[in-house]
């Protein structure tokens, strides 16, 4: 199967447990729903490694895994808490254009962009303009909307970081990657969890533990996924196919919570995944 075959499944995997996880972060404190992913993902890679028993990559790749551990997490922390009090169909799109920042290291390594390419990174941003535009009704953006769409921008800045580090921790083992990198994350958002549940923080019952387990796995697997496909593959190629999780997020929060998104947001939505689009293209 090719690099971007993967990618693209790796996408749908990403956005099904972002619009599941998201969703539960309406319920339950982002540390505590990240806490609980993270936990089953990191057991299933710390079994995996131990039971295959290679060792570890050079320092650089396991520096660079530790990082992605970091920047993934921090990333998915700003994603599910914009998730959360934000439309979800305005904030995976603009957490999308993050796969700017792959392609530009491409480009200082030595790819050239081309047209196509370079047309669509123009369109990302003036997607983002556009659907940043949502309001409450008044025609001023909601201050809750104002705090998801910065929060959309860390995100998008936080996972091109993670798309560039992951790679190159992959290159060294992919399998140890994915468990550095939730190495790195775990001690971290465990800490915010315990914290969020000690201030009052809703704390998850039997079903809502196995359910974080199983969108863990999802997500692990999407991350398995896209890191087998960066060895293989471009990394600018590679990550804006693994980029087009939103996909999957707008048509869930369509079909089952109902959104609906008018006027120029709905616009600026299609113009940044248009301009996804393209930068696949011109790969």
């Amino acid at each position: 199967m090719g690099a971007i075959t993967l990618a693209l499944i790796s996408s749908v995997l990403w956005g099904l447990a972002d619009f599941l996880g998201g969703l539960r972060s309406r319920t339950l404190p982002v540390p505590v729903v990240l806490a609980g992913m993270y936990f089953s993902s990191l057991a299933v890679m710390l079994v995996y490694v131990a039971v295959r028993g290679e060792g570890p990559p050079s320092s650089s790749h396991v520096l660079a895994a530790l990082g992605s551990g970091l920047a993934g997490i921090v990333g998915l922390s700003a994603f599910y808490r914009g998730l959360a009090i934000g439309t979800m169909s305005i904030v995976a799109p603009i957490a999308s254009t993050g796969v700017a920042l792959p392609v530009l290291v491409g480009v200082l390594d030595g790819d050239r962009p081309g047209i196509v390419r370079t047309a669509g990174l123009a369109l990302t941003v003036a997607g983002v303009v556009l659907a940043s535009r949502e309001t409450d009704g008044g025609g001023v953006p909601g201050p809750d909307q104002r705090r998801s769409v910065l929060l959309a921008v860390m995100t998008a800045i936080c996972f091109g970081s993670y798309f560039v580090l992951a790679q190159i921790g992959a290159r060294g083992d992919v399998a140890w990657g994915l468990a550095l990198s939730r190495i790195s994350a775990f001690p971290l958002i465990a800490m915010a969890a315990l914290l969020a549940l000690k201030r009052g923080g809703a704390r998850p019952g039997r079903s809502a533990i196995v359910a974080l387990s199983g969108f863990g796995l999802i997500d692990l697997a999407a991350n398995a996924l896209y890191n087998h496909a960066s060895t293989i593959g471009q990394l600018s190629s590679v990550s804006v196919a693994g980029s087009l999780y939103p996909v999957s997020t707008v048509v869930l929060a369509a079909l089952v919570l109902g959104e609906r998104v008018q006027g120029v947001q709905r616009l600026g939505i299609g113009v940044a995944l248009t301009g996804v689009v393209l930068i696949a293209a011109g790969g």
